[in-house]
């Protein structure tokens, strides 16, 4: 089995990543899966390469030695950064709207934030505008399914994908290809088939086994979704709202706290029982 980690450099990594990668780590081993490296870096805007190095600070700190990807920031910058997969992802788009699930958007993200109903509020869907229009993005016709799985700590899982998500963007106005598209696409071609989540990504996930289905076939795949950790005032952690604003302190105590809580959460399962 393979599993991997996949921090975006867009900030320090805080409190709530560093136990993930501990969770993911725990659940790895206890499946006897090769734990890997990804750096989703697509996103050049927010991407330093003070995250990256914090990265690997952050991996070395927590004693975790990547079975395949990046080990140094020089291996990463030389056969690893997102975009020389630029080609692959764009094979995917391709696919897509070749199986008729894309349609060209001319919409604001203002726009569509402010918008209350399904689809986008240009209708861009029913024009059929051109997908080399410029100016355009590219949205997911998403039908209104429901997806399922068996989660490893939810169980059973249902997500209406219309409702939930809506007509995701899966390629950017600048022709870039959205995450959607980058986590989908690198998680089939490295056969990941032990992704651990945050529970703030249940949609995501939703899409991208909808969309993997789509272009490849069902696929034999154990998802684990766990709940994060919380600010003391109850609220995600995030870099957004501030986490990560600066490097974290990784002295052992803090690793050995994180390490014994990540443990707790990586032998509990909703499918059957214990691990």
């Amino acid at each position: 089995m393979f599993c991997r980690l996949a921090p975006t450099p867009s900030g320090f990594l805080h409190e709530g990543n560093l136990f993930a990668f501990l969770v993911q780590e725990e659940l790895a081993k206890r499946h006897g899966a090769l734990l890997g490296l990804r750096i989703d870096d697509l996103d050049r805007e927010r991407f330093r390469p003070e995250y990256l190095s914090d990265v690997f600070r952050c991996l070395d700190a927590l004693g975790i030695v990547p079975a395949f990807g990046p080990r140094t920031e020089e291996e990463f910058y030389t056969s690893y950064r997102q975009e020389l997969r630029l080609s692959r992802y764009r094979e995917v788009l391709e696919q897509l709207k070749g199986l008729g699930l894309l349609y060209a958007c001319r919409c604001s993200r203002k726009a569509v934030s402010e918008w209350k109903g399904a689809g986008c509020p240009g209708g861009c869907a029913e024009q059929e505008l051109s997908f080399d229009a410029p100016d355009t993005l590219w949205r997911l016709r998403a039908p209104e399914e429901f997806v399922e799985w068996e989660d490893g700590f939810r169980g059973a899982v249902r997500v209406n994908l219309r409702e939930r998500m809506g007509d995701v963007v899966l390629r950017r106005r600048d022709g870039l290809p959205a995450y959607q598209i980058t986590s989908l696409t690198d998680d089939h071609d490295q056969q990941i088939d032990l992704p651990v989540r945050g529970e703030d990504l249940l949609e995501s996930t939703a899409v991208q086994l909808w969309l993997s289905e789509k272009l490849w076939g069902p696929a034999k795949v154990l998802r684990y979704h766990h709940p994060l950790l919380l600010s003391p005032s109850g609220e995600k952690l995030s870099k957004s709202a501030g986490a990560g604003s600066k490097p974290m302190e990784l002295n052992a105590e803090v690793v050995e706290a994180l390490r014994f809580r990540a443990a707790g959460f990586g032998r509990q399962s909703a499918v059957g029982g214990r691990l």
